[in-house]
């Protein structure tokens, strides 16, 4: 899929988008900081985005408090990425402070590029934690109906 101009009016602050290529295929971002023209470094549409390579687990209620924190857990990454490779959605994620965080340095220092990823952390299991933008920290489900739907050959499917 190309980068059309309709595209680019999607991928604004704040818009949830999906990879779809590379190591990090099928991972939600949230956009940080878009460049549409390219700057020297990436002469290419680009943006600066967050996303989560290892999504929370799922919690229960009968699970003690320190189980679902330690469950709660998110491991986040920030990359620059191509808009050729993204794929906007209808959601928005507000992320107020990650703004000035995350900018084109951040990436020149791995020092910088670590400091921003625990704040980054910080910021998403907060989030996360207050329940709000639930379906951003779900990983995207191949079989969304379960596998036993698939699987019993009633569907054709295999």
């Amino acid at each position: 899929m190309k980068c059309t101009f309709a595209h680019l009016r999607l991928l604004k602050v704040g818009r949830v988008a999906i990879i779809t290529r590379g190591r990090y295929a099928g991972k939600k971002v949230v956009i940080i900081q878009p460049q549409d023209t390219g700057n020297k470094s990436h002469p290419y549409p680009h943006a600066l985005v967050a996303g989560i390579e290892r999504y929370p687990s799922q919690i229960t209620r009968r699970m003690s408090k320190a189980r679902q924190t330690k469950r709660s857990k998110v491991k986040p990454f920030i990359k620059v990425i191509n808009y050729n490779h993204l794929m906007p959605t209808r959601y928005t994620l507000e992320l107020e402070g990650l703004k000035g965080v995350v900018t084109a340095d951040t990436f020149k220092e791995v020092s910088q590029r670590e400091d921003a990823k625990k704040t980054v952390k910080k910021a998403l299991e907060e989030r996360y934690t207050s329940g709000k933008n639930r379906w951003f920290f779900t990983p995207l489900s191949m079989f969304p109906l379960g596998w036993n739907l698939y699987l019993d050959g009633t569907n054709g499917y295999f």
